[in-house]
């Protein structure tokens, strides 16, 4: 059976990154959100992040962000808890913003991305097991999904729905600068130094992403520790991919 897109991506940047962690200086906080979006199957718990956002008493909170994406509804409890939080909310994209972290970007009041990182959207994907019935109700729901989603979009950047939903359409990867021209982004950080921008995500579930970003940079060895992460989610995962003989 082949392995469906959302359950791809999950499984292969499963253990790839740290658990959420706050810092705090003074009255500014900083969490860092890198990995993929989902306490089920990713590295960002939205439920813990939903508490760190609430235990923070600051006036700026920064949001470090490099992530493939992830849960749609995840992200979006996440978005709820940044949009009814009193600070400022700064996203920093230092690496990677795609499919559903972008829209934790849309619900923060400033977005600064690197030059050099990645800016993607796309129409929300989805796993359904059923009759026909139960298909068409999976289609319907996709499309209520890509709706709000490209309000999001329309509402931070002020362009035609019908050019988002069309940028939505293609998976459009979008550069540092072509970003902020499109207004999804506020302002380019300027990266000082002669290292190259490198991804380390597996982004071979997308269909157009970048070949400068389609090939991860060589995995670092964590140890046991992502071992056991990635043989909990293969778990996970052969349950969902089982199917009736």
């Amino acid at each position: 059976m082949t392995t469906p897109k959302l359950l791809q991506l999950a499984k292969n940047n499963a253990g790839k990154s740290k658990p959420i962690r706050a810092e705090t200086e003074g009255r500014e906080a900083t969490i860092y959100l890198h990995g993929v979006i989902g306490g089920w199957w990713g590295d960002i718990d939205e439920t813990l992040f939903v508490q760190a956002m609430a235990g923070i008493d600051a006036d700026v909170i920064h949001l470090r962000i490099d992530s493939p994406g992830g849960d749609v509804f995840a992200a979006r409890s996440m978005m709820t808890a940044i949009s009814q939080h009193k600070a400022k909310v700064i996203a920093h994209v230092d690496g990677l913003a795609a499919s559903a972290m972008t829209g934790v970007c849309m619900a923060c009041d400033e977005v600064e991305i690197s030059q050099g990182a990645g800016f993607m959207i796309h129409n929300a994907w989805t796993i359904a097991i059923g009759n026909k019935a139960d298909m068409a109700k999976t289609g319907e729901l996709l499309g209520k999904i890509d709706t709000g989603l490209a309000g999001d979009y329309t509402r931070r950047t002020g362009k035609d729905q019908a050019e988002v939903v069309a940028w939505m359409d293609a998976e459009t990867w979008f550069t540092a600068d072509e970003a902020k021209e499109h207004g999804f982004a506020d302002r380019v950080a300027e990266v000082v130094g002669t290292k190259k921008a490198s991804n380390h995500w597996d982004l071979s579930a997308y269909n157009n992403a970048p070949a400068a970003l389609a090939k991860p940079a060589p995995p670092a060895d964590d140890g046991p520790a992502i071992a056991a992460h990635l043989t909990t989610l293969s778990r996970h995962l052969a349950l969902i991919e089982r199917t009736p003989a």
